[in-house]
């Protein structure tokens, strides 16, 4: 089944409000085996509507309707589906008795322009609204089917997982669902793991293949359509593990989890324990962190030191590295070491990050921006220490500094450096 999601609503094109219900729905018709082909945002205009639902008949065999349900006299989804598809409206008394009976219990005088909420497309199915007061409708005419929902998310979502989904199936038979796999990257861009798995992306057919990028991580899906996950897992075994195979110096985690989640549970499993001493990055590593829960067990702590006074009377950095005629500066790989020993020493960890740079926006030291050095000691190991030269702005710079440190603990916590 294919499908187009149209939401419904002026404020949406203004950029009043961002829509999240499209996001919230394919992924729940993907789940539902149903391919989303087409989103569309159309203002409250009947006739534009009406034009809307024109085009997506002709490509859509499910057309997904969010917004326009309400009382007021922009509240349109409902009369254009009904006039396009040449049906009357009627009233759906049990949705009436509901609005009736919360202007009673609240001791107000009924509003009738609420009676549109309890109003349906001539034939549809009624879903149920377990938050809100404007009825859901659902139809199929000519084997096109309809959803009419509510364009509020906090009724959109229950009304979707809830009547809409369980009707959706019954349209559906016996098909078969998406069943997916993902697969998470650290220390490796899109493009470079793109390239180590070009030919499988290229040939793809069944499964399928999707790359996403943001910010210091790369994900891929793996996607096939089974009767059930017994049959996705023989389907999906082969293509997960060539994935594998290519890509085990980067692949930190076979769920949807940030490389920090995976950071905390493979440090309490091991009983070691880190420590950080941050400078451009200001707390960032340590906030990404503490936002598992259960990190409290393996994370000491970690010191902000941004001044060169803070780096020597916190972490005891030596002078001679920070100022002076020939000295390396606060932004180099000696000043980051001593950073990452001062760190561990002090509080005995097993591990002690350290992060030291500039992240702009402007030079340094007479060092350029997204000049970056990471330090990471270990106990009963040398320090290694990594420069990076990066790009983009000051908050972009900043938080790739800190997921790279998080990808080279990962590479120690696992031996795969």
């Amino acid at each position: 089944m294919r499908a187009e999601i149209i939401a419904v609503g002026t404020e949406l094109l203004l950029g009043q409000i961002v829509n999240t219900n499209a996001q919230y729905l394919s992924r729940g018709l993907a789940e539902l085996g149903i391919d989303v082909y087409y989103q569309t945002v159309v203002g409250d205009n009947k006739e534009r509507l009406i034009q809307a639902i024109d085009i997506a008949r002709e490509r859509a065999d499910l057309l997904v309707f969010t917004g326009g349900l309400g009382p007021t006299l922009d509240d349109l989804t409902r009369d254009a589906l009904a006039e396009y598809l040449g049906r009357g409206i009627e009233l759906h008394e049990p949705s009436m008795a509901k609005i009736v009976s919360m202007f009673s219990a609240r001791g107000g005088s009924f509003v009738e322009s609420n009676r549109k909420q309890a109003l349906l497309v001539e034939g549809a199915t009624p879903l149920r609204n377990d938050t809100g007061l404007a009825v859901g409708n659902a139809l199929n005419v000519d084997g096109t089917c309809y959803l009419l929902l509510p364009g509020p998310p906090r009724e959109m979502k229950p009304m979707f997982d809830n009547d809409a989904s369980a009707w959706l199936k019954e349209q559906l038979g016996p098909a078969k669902t998406l069943h997916s796999a993902m697969l998470k990257f650290a220390g490796i861009g899109e493009s470079g793991l793109e390239d180590l798995l070009i030919d499988l992306i290229r040939e793809q057919q069944d499964p399928t293949i999707a790359p996403y990028a943001k910010e210091g991580e790369v994900a891929i899906r793996v996607s096939t359509k089974a009767a059930d996950a017994e049959e996705a897992a023989r389907k999906l075994a082969g293509t997960l593990t060539e994935i594998r195979g290519r890509t085990s110096s980067y692949l930190f985690a076979e769920e949807d989890v940030p490389i920090e989640a995976t950071i905390v549970r493979t440090l309490t499993e091991q009983q070691r324990t880190l420590t950080l001493a941050e400078s451009c990055t200001g707390g960032m590593v340590s906030e990404l962190i503490t936002t598992i829960p259960g990190s409290a067990v393996v994370f000491l702590g970690g010191i902000v030191t941004y001044s060169n006074g803070m780096k020597m009377k916190q972490l005891g950095v030596p002078a001679e590295l920070l100022e002076g005629p020939g000295a390396p500066g606060a932004i180099s790989a000696e000043t980051a070491v001593a950073m990452a020993e001062g760190m561990r020493a002090s509080a005995d960890s097993d591990f002690a990050l350290s992060i030291t740079g500039n992240a702009g926006p402007a030079a340094a030291e007479d060092k350029p921006v997204g000049l970056v050095y990471i330090g990471l000691a270990e106990r009963g190991r040398e320090t290694r220490v990594e420069q990076l030269q990066l790009s983009g702005d000051r908050e972009g710079i900043r938080l790739r500094a800190a997921k790279r440190s998080l990808y080279l603990l990962w590479q120690s916590l696992t031996g795969r450096c």
